[in-house]
């Protein structure tokens, strides 16, 4: 009676992720006295001290799974989250179906604020929940009950591993580690609910690494359900600008931004002035992307309408205006503007770029052409 009067009294005031591990008292060994202390201390630290004993003096005792399942959430509580996930690792060996304290060691690692510490243990919560949740069904009646929670536990938990990557993802400021944080998700689970959510955050991570072609690319897929984010709409049509190749595909994402921009209103939290700023900007590009493709296409008419559209858009960016004005300046000598094409090119002379040299040569011979006197 005495030792079952025990083990009553300490399940009633064990957490519910102790309860996964039998406890059976003799209170006349030094083990089971030792487990009594443990079980009525109140005390966090006197308790884990108590504990923290009882695994160096007793490490294969059949306690010691009861032992380490106590551990976990008392070092979290500590804010000692290393030993929370040492704790955890070792009652893992012991019982590595422990979903429960799989997710403890996953919360300190989520609290240390460790991006590897969360990949790590969200890739193990997960595998551990996946294969609780495919135990098949008891025939037991009791049993089919205890396995009906612990199998939607699974699941919820599961879930959460994915929450866990997305959120790490986007609290690190490191690029490759939010990279290894999504690409870890996503292989997770290719259909998790997160992995739209942090599809933008891994395009502007790639491109910090310098991976363009493949941020190019997870920024196409973006679109292919989604053509209201400029981001990426700029970011596809620069890519295959700066390639290229696909001028089609760059005259189709410059016209997309050129008018999503007349449309969209301006996002929540966003200054007025910085939205007007940016539409200005997203625009600009759109008709110089579009209308410098068209120039290289031969397809003068429409690269002399984009670009002179562009012009009072990109007027302080001396880079964009040199291109510009030298492809207006082609642009308009074949469509026989000869006046206009003297014009740009003179515009074009004037700023120091690579196309400088090139715009004084065109001058010079449609100059001479003409008989037009300098």
């Amino acid at each position: 009676m005495r030792i079952w009067a025990l083990v009553v009294a300490l399940a009633v005031a064990l957490p519910v992720a102790a309860q996964r591990h039998k406890l059976t008292i003799n209170a006349e060994t030094p083990e089971g006295q030792l487990l009594q202390q443990i079980g009525l201390e109140e005390n966090t630290a006197k308790k884990l001290a108590l504990l923290e004993q009882f695994v160096a003096q007793y490490p294969q005792h059949e306690a010691a799974a009861w032992v380490y399942a106590q551990m976990v959430p008392l070092y979290n509580k500590t804010g000692e989250h290393d030993k929370a996930m040492g704790a955890a690792e070792r009652l893992l060996a012991l019982d590595p179906e422990d979903v429960r304290t799989a997710h403890g060691a996953l919360k300190a690692a989520e609290a240390k604020k460790d991006p590897e510490a969360v990949k790590n243990w969200a890739v193990r919560v997960s595998e551990t929940a996946r294969k609780v949740a495919q135990k098949p069904k008891p025939q037991d009646e009791e049993e089919a009950e205890v396995w009906k929670d612990e199998v939607e536990f699974a699941k919820q938990v599961d879930t959460y591993s994915e929450y866990a990557l997305y959120a790490a993802a986007l609290q690190t400021p490191d690029p490759r580690k939010k990279i290894d944080l999504i690409e870890t998700l996503e292989q997770r689970n290719p259909q998790s609910q997160y992995v739209p959510q942090v599809r933008a955050v891994y395009v502007v991570a790639l491109q910090q690494v310098g991976e363009t072609a493949k941020a190019a690319a997870v920024a196409e897929k973006i679109l292919e359900t989604d053509q209201s984010n400029e981001d990426m709409l700029l970011l596809v049509a620069d890519y295959y600008l700066k390639q290229n190749k696909s001028p089609e595909k760059v005259i189709q994402y410059a016209e997309r931004m050129i008018e999503l921009m007349k449309t969209k209103p301006k996002p929540e939290g966003v200054a007025e002035a910085d939205w007007e700023k940016k539409k200005a900007l997203v625009t600009g590009l759109g008709y110089w992307m579009s209308g410098v493709t068209h120039a290289t296409q031969n397809r003068f008419a429409q690269a002399d309408k984009q670009l002179r559209e562009a012009l009072p858009y990109i007027k302080h960016n001396d880079q964009l205006l040199a291109v510009a004005y030298f492809h207006l300046g082609v642009a308009n000598y074949k469509l026989e503007k000869i006046l206009d094409a003297i014009k740009f090119n003179q515009e074009c002379i004037k700023i120091k770029s690579p196309l400088q040299a090139q715009a004084k040569r065109n001058l010079a011979a449609i100059q001479a052409q003409y008989r037009v006197v300098r």
